[in-house]
């Protein structure tokens, strides 16, 4: 009798380790991965992939061309002056067509409008100053659409996914089952998650481009200002 009992205790030790380590076992195939997870968010998922991408590639783009564009060479302007000072137009030109940035493409055109009134001058550095900046925001505004977009895209994927998880609740009728609305909610969650992450992604690296452009507008501001001062000087 004890020995009949000592085993049932043993066979019941036996199948809680069992299944501890069936649940264990379980716990282990549930872990998932970013990517898994990101499959289960459906097609939705792809747009909002391609909308980082974009995003990404914009900034560091721009960004790039911005770096170039904000290098300020004090000693351009000093260059300038003296040149002007000792009537070498010729070699001031030559020396902002050697420079390649905003600012000395607008101080050259400065230089060949010399000898008209002082307003077509600044009129002209003016234009060429609002063409520049007009290059550094390209594809800013991208920046900006994807940034207002993915969050959209991933409200998109949120309806999408809980549309599919009623429609198969419906189709079960009385066997329903968690399975079946899984990939629904799943798709749901996945897509908001993701979206909203992009969107936030765009949108930092958005205002990180527009402060520094504004940065090179006040650059090409002052820059401008000192040239049309420079022209109000005597000559020595």
């Amino acid at each position: 009798m004890l020995y009949t009992i000592l085993l049932q205790a043993q066979q019941a030790v036996n199948d809680l380790n069992g299944g501890t380590a069936i649940l264990s076992g379980n716990k282990t195939e549930m872990s998932l991965s970013v990517f898994d997870l990101a499959l289960k968010g459906g097609w939705i998922m792809i747009p909002i992939a391609i909308s980082s991408v974009i995003a990404v590639y914009i900034f560091v783009e721009r960004y790039m061309v911005i770096s170039r564009a904000s290098v300020n060479d004090k000693n351009l302007m000093n260059n300038i002056r003296e040149f002007i000072h000792a009537g070498k137009i010729d070699s001031a030109l030559a020396l902002c067509r050697n420079n390649e940035t905003p600012i000395a493409r607008m101080i050259e055109k400065g230089l060949s409008r010399l000898g008209r009134p002082l307003n077509d001058i600044n009129t002209a550095i003016e234009n060429v100053g609002n063409l520049e900046v007009s290059k550094l925001e390209k594809g800013v505004t991208a920046l900006a659409t994807i940034a207002g977009a993915a969050p959209m895209l991933g409200f998109l994927g949120t309806v999408t996914g809980m549309v599919r998880a009623f429609y198969n609740m419906a189709a079960a009728g009385n066997n329903i089952d968690i399975q079946l609305l899984s990939s629904g909610i799943y798709e749901a969650m996945i897509t908001t998650v993701g979206g909203l992450i992009v969107g936030i992604l765009a949108y930092v690296l958005y205002n990180m481009l527009v402060s520094r452009i504004e940065k090179v507008v006040f650059l090409l501001e002052a820059r401008a200002l000192e040239f049309m001062d420079l022209l109000h000087e005597p000559v020595r």
